[in-house]
């Protein structure tokens, strides 16, 4: 499970490029560890939108499976040339 949520996360994104306050005020009012974090989240946020918000790793990917025959068919052939 993300520490933050993207609610969360757009929340803090919209208050920042909306108001005065910095990086580092934002970190202390909502008690994030340090303002580097929400940098990384605006730049993010400008360069993909809403979706840049979201994590990678949380989307599933399929991952290819291979029989044990065909493994065996490709060593063989590394084997041979």
């Amino acid at each position: 499970m993300a520490k933050y949520s993207d609610e969360f996360k757009l929340m803090i994104v919209k208050e920042y490029l909306g108001g005065p306050l910095g990086y580092s005020l934002l970190s202390r009012k909502y008690g994030i560890p340090d303002g580097s974090i929400i940098k990384k989240w605006v730049n993010a946020y400008k360069a993909f939108g809403k979706e840049g918000l979201s994590k990678k790793r949380s989307k599933k990917r399929s991952k290819k499976v291979y029989t044990v025959q065909f493994k065996l068919n490709v060593l063989n052939f590394m084997k041979q040339t």
